[in-house]
């Protein structure tokens, strides 16, 4: 079988992964879900490029932001542990908004895109890509490494209904050379093993 790179925006996996479990964040292996989603593509997943932020820290953190900060470092310990996964942090940005507060990822898509970009040159083997995202601002990139020759396979979710929670363009869609609709089985093929659990939990 051909190899793939496999590249995650953790911001919408998180957030597919918290809709299919109904309010609460799925459990489940990084790597074992690129993979299985690689060898159904009949691929090998030879790299796994991750995106995430850590979480937002005030100048005086609360025990809150200190508890998620120490469940953060302990995941992102036990995911480098694997020799095939590249961590890339952006920021997480704190904003009130009608007396709210929300939070965002910043920077996270720019590495995401500067990484494919350099792919055709840093791994020149690869002619596949699996990349697992929602955001139309990776249409340029992908247009570029299709005629580069890569072949990308998107995996991403969706809801064609008005005001829906997940969408996507069909410009992002058509963009790729193939178009994969994640679903709550994969998460669940994916299951973190129990002796693990304890450790690998984000």
């Amino acid at each position: 079988m051909e190899e793939a790179i496999a590249f995650i925006d953790d911001g919408f996996l998180a957030k597919l992964s918290r809709y299919f479990g109904n309010g609460k964040y799925l459990k489940f292996d990084k790597i074992k879900f690129v993979e299985i989603l690689s060898k159904r593509e009949n691929l090998i997943c030879k790299h796994l490029f991750y995106y995430t932020a850590p979480p937002f820290q005030s100048p005086n953190p609360s025990n809150e932001e200190n508890k998620r900060r120490e469940q953060y470092d302990k995941f992102i310990k036990n995911l480098l542990k694997s020799e095939k996964v590249t961590l890339r942090e952006g920021r997480c940005q704190r904003l009130k908004i009608d007396g709210k507060f929300i939070y965002k990822q910043k920077a996270v898509d720019s590495l995401l895109i500067m990484d494919m970009s350099f792919l055709p040159f840093k791994y020149q083997e690869i002619k596949n890509i699996i990349l697992i995202a929602s955001d139309s601002d990776f249409v340029p990139v992908i247009k570029n490494l299709k005629d580069a020759g890569i072949n990308v396979i998107l995996a991403t979710y969706f809801e064609k209904k008005r005001h829906a929670k997940f969408s996507t363009t069909n410009e992002l869609i058509e963009s790729a050379g193939k178009c994969v609709e994640l679903s709550r089985e994969d998460f669940d093929n994916a299951v973190i093993e129990k002796e693990e659990k304890n450790d690998k939990d984000k």
